[in-house]
């Protein structure tokens, strides 16, 4: 089994925390989860994550107006400059300071930060050289009593605008101009959160918190107030347009006040579209509006929300706004103009507990801890279904081996059944007596479903068809943790704290069963695929093996020390010393049963090696140090007094009245994870392999990490070449490198050429190319290939092509089946005519067709030839 998984791709969290963004395309927006960024195609309905992580949750975001380059920052100031279309870090800063506000120039040329009451200026690196100090330091520049928190450019670059803590606004020059003092733009009554320049810059909006917007104007220019010295001032270096001028000369002061008029909430967060002249606001208690200024018209006003709207952007057309909720893990895309969602994503409110891949493994469904129940599909990323009807914490999801049904197990006393075609709740199961849910297996045949509880210890059996309770299976002594049927159907396997793994034969009349007994509490239990090996985990972080047939131990392993690792920040030993609590909770095998994958309370994901009985590879989840128990040494400078800062409640100094009051118990760890005291810790509650073997899942503290052998990005070796020249293609096509040849083709797009190269290359080589081709041309090769097919009369060559890519390619095609189902059909059409054309061609000349095989039968009788079916050499001869 290859250990070579990588990180794919991070459902289950749509947004945590900062800014969100579009690219200029307008397709596409970015939003921070934790410490990564993830990328949704609204466009394509596809979302993916990219593979770098900072080394904290990330504060903001930024992307140049190319989308070329992306820079995140963490909480502490960290920041990663990053190559967005190809997710490679270039290069790393800190800026040691917390960045409230970032924004790259409109010529991308700078990047502006916020570094507390100062505002510095940051020459873009160039991303296609390697420099020793790529970040180079424009200016600082100084002005504000208080944090800035927001910076917004002129279109020229030239000038740009910053909001602050201290109820001002501020106009900055990028370079100096002889004259030109940094203009205030003060009476504000509140934190001033947003300031905009109109899109012809002769007006300048600023928005506060306590829901006032200030419309700004020329009052007089410099030159009428003091024309002598206008005489004498002489334009800076860089004030060579027009619109620099007239910005560097204007007087401002308040035309106009509008209010927002708002009860009892404030403004959060605001973006402005200048050519519509659109303002959008989001609101503390979960609404937003936008207005068109300067009249100040209220063009629309919706609740999308419960909670306070943390992050608001808008695309470069103005038909999409996008919404982010921190406090729910909301991501909403509005289109104003039709009044529908284009994206509405929510992650689970609390922890995630469990996971199911389905028999194809195109869909996982989720658990958690608010009581609800999401599917998603592991292509595109996003949640198609979420199942309200639990009222409790879901324990355990279980998809039915035949059918689209999935089985769920909650601590509210109920198993539930739901059809995952009409997307509905069929069928519900209880226990005689109100018992709390906390296993589920399903057998096989997905006629019988089994649960396990935690407080009368026992496992009952019910009958999927009649709703019926068919059996309780009595005779552990502590609750039942996990529950597995065998493959083959007839045994069941239950692992429970009474330090005992038990198979009970199910449809057998004895009801004799010899437990398996552990040197401490039982925590999963998992078959081997062909049901003859039982894996089960315990809590002194062990993992014992046992053949089933004949009840013996075959293995165990000691991974107390391979679990190990990651020391909290209110522990008293290291993290080489800390394996005393940890364990797996989940256990699950590969696909040819060879391997095993376990995941608990650590940082770490392992893979064991079932046979030798030793670790293949270790998978860290998460490199956030936002988290606790990543870090391997604490830093001691950080231990006060009263405890370590990590812990410290630092609540009653926010600013924020809602964030002052303490609505958490002290020392809770479960439910609502941004009021309680303690951080979260990096853990893994389940671990599950999806039955192609090609993937695998794990419900963690940052979300659904999905891990991959295939290769998610598709990357193009030959797109970095800009030699690439209808020549050079047919010169390297005469050297007999048809691959490249052919890939340089499909990249110059014109048609004589590509016909040419594909028609060029030998049939013997076409199993080669097939096999080879980068994922990214398969597209353009498939459809090429049944274009040809309708015109060429080459019908055994596009027919060898067909068979070569759909054989050598089939896995791929079959897991993006609804990509390619345009071209599918266009392939189909193409092999259809080829079948008519035969079938005419033969119909037509059936006759003679007779006549020859007559005349060769007549031939042959009288010979010594045996008798057998003529084949078309018999006729020839």
């Amino acid at each position: 089994m290859s250990g070579n998984f990588k990180f794919s791709n991070l459902c289950g969290t749509v947004y945590r925390q900062g800014t969100i963004t579009f690219t200029s395309d307008g397709n596409t927006i970015l939003s921070p989860v934790g410490n990564r960024v993830s990328v949704f195609d609204l466009v394509n309905n596809k979302s993916r994550t990219l593979p770098f992580e900072n080394r904290k949750n990330i504060a903001v975001i930024a992307l140049s107006s190319n989308s070329n380059l992306l820079i995140s920052v963490d909480e502490d100031g960290r920041a990663l400059l990053v190559n967005f279309r190809m997710g490679v870090v270039l290069h790393h800063i800190n800026f040691k300071k917390p960045v409230q506000a970032i924004k790259f120039s409109p010529d991308s040329k700078y990047i502006a930060i916020s570094h507390e009451s100062h505002v510095q200026v940051w020459k873009t690196p160039n991303h296609l050289l390697r420099e020793f100090a790529p970040f180079v330091l424009h200016r600082t520049y100084t002005g504000h009593h208080d944090e800035v928190i927001s910076i917004e450019w002129s279109k020229d670059s030239n000038f740009f605008l910053t909001t602050s803590r201290d109820m001002t606004a501020r106009l900055f020059s990028l370079n100096p101009i002889e004259g030109f003092r940094p203009k205030t733009f003060a009476g504000h009554r509140d934190i001033v959160v947003n300031a905009y320049f109109s899109e012809d810059h002769r007006i300048v909006y600023t928005i506060s918190r306590d829901g006032a917007v200030f419309v700004w104007r020329e009052k007089a220019s410099m030159e009428e107030e003091d024309e002598s010295n206008s005489e004498t001032a002489q334009p800076g270096p860089s004030s060579g347009s027009l619109l620099l001028h007239e910005i560097a000369q204007t007087r401002w002061g308040i035309s106009e006040r509008h209010y927002f008029n708002q009860n009892n909430t404030k403004v959060v967060c605001s973006t402005f579209h200048p050519q519509l002249n659109f303002l959008i606001v989001g609101f503390s208690t979960g609404f937003f509006g936008f207005w068109e200024m300067p009249s100040f018209n209220n063009v629309h006003t919706l609740s999308i929300s419960q909670e306070r709207i943390s992050s608001v952007a808008i695309n470069p057309s103005g038909e999409w706004i996008a919404f982010g909720a921190k406090k729910l893990g909301q991501l909403l895309v509005w289109e104003w103009q039709s009044e529908s969602y284009v994206l509405k994503q929510q992650g689970h409110y609390f922890d995630m507990n469990t996971l199911s891949f389905s028999q194809d493994g195109q869909n996982i469904a989720t658990g958690g801890d608010d009581g609800k129940v999401k599917v998603w599909n592991t292509r595109s990323g996003f949640c198609f279904v979420t199942f309200t009807e639990h009222t409790s914490a879901v324990s355990t999801v279980e998809f039915a081996k035949q059918g689209q049904i999935l089985f769920t197990a909650s601590l509210d006393g109920t198993i539930r059944a739901y059809d995952l075609v009409r997307y509905r709740n069929f069928r519900t199961f209880t226990s005689p007596s109100p018992v709390q849910f906390s296993s589920l297996a399903v057998d096989p045949s997905g006629e019988v479903v089994a649960a396990g509880s935690t407080d009368s210890f026992e496992v009952f059996m019910w009958s999927v068809q009649t709703g019926k309770l068919l059996d309780i299976l009595t005779g552990h002594e502590g609750p039942i943790s996990a529950l597995a049927f065998s493959p083959t159907g007839n045994q069941l396997a239950s692992a429970s704290w009474d330090k005992s793994v038990r198979i009970w034969e199910v449809y057998g009349r004895s009801r004799a069963v010899e437990p398996f007994q552990l040197g401490s509490e039982a925590l999963a239990v998992a078959f081997r695929p062909d049901g003859r090996e039982l894996v089960a985990t315990s809590l002194d972080g062990q993992v014992f093996f046992w053949d089933v047939g004949e009840g013996k131990q075959t293995n165990v392993i000691e991974a107390r020390r391979d679990i190990a690792g990651g020391r909290k920040a209110g522990d008293r030993m290291t993290a080489a010393n800390s394996s005393s609590g940890k364990s797996f909770n989940s256990v699950a095998y590969t696909a040819d049963g060879k391997c095993i994958i376990a995941g608990g309370n650590s940082k770490y994901v392992v893979m064991y090696d079932v046979q030798e009985g030793v670790m293949v590879k270790k998978f860290q989840i998460s490199d956030n140090l936002s988290l606790d128990g990543i870090q391997e040494f604490l830093d001691s400078r950080k231990l006060t007094s009263a405890g370590p800062e990590e812990l410290i409640d630092t609540q009653g100094d926010e600013s924020e009245l809602e964030d002052r009051i303490d609505h958490s118990l002290p020392g809770t760890q479960r439910g609502d994870l941004s009021k309680r005291r303690i951080r979260q810790e990096a853990r893994t509650k389940c671990v599950r392999f999806s039955p192609t073997g090609r993937s695998w899942a794990a419900a963690s503290t940052e979300g659904l990490l999905i891990y991959s052998l295939d290769d998610t990005i598709a990357f193009d070796p030959f797109d970095i070449d800009l030699d690439i020249t209808p020549q050079s293609a047919l010169e390297v096509l005469s050297a007999g490198d048809y691959l490249k040849a052919l890939v340089m083709a499909f990249r110059l797009n014109e048609k004589p050429l590509l016909q040419k190269v594909f028609e060029s290359i030998p049939s013997n080589d076409i199993h080669l190319i097939s096999r080879q081709i980068p994922n990214v041309y398969l597209p353009s090769l498939l459809r090429f290939v049944g274009e040809h097919a309708e015109s060429s009369p080459h019908m055994e060559f596009d027919l060898i092509w067909i068979n070569s890519l759909l054989s050598t390619q089939g896995r791929y095609l079959r897991d993006h089946s609804s990509e390619y189902a345009s071209i599918f059909r266009l392939l189909q059409k193409g092999m259809l005519d080829f079948q008519q054309s035969i079938s005419r061609t033969c119909d037509n000349n059936s006759s003679t067709l007779r006549y020859l095989i007559d005349q060769s039968r007549m031939k042959n009788k009288g010979s010594e030839k045996p008798n057998h079916d003529l084949t078309m050499m018999d006729i020839m001869s």
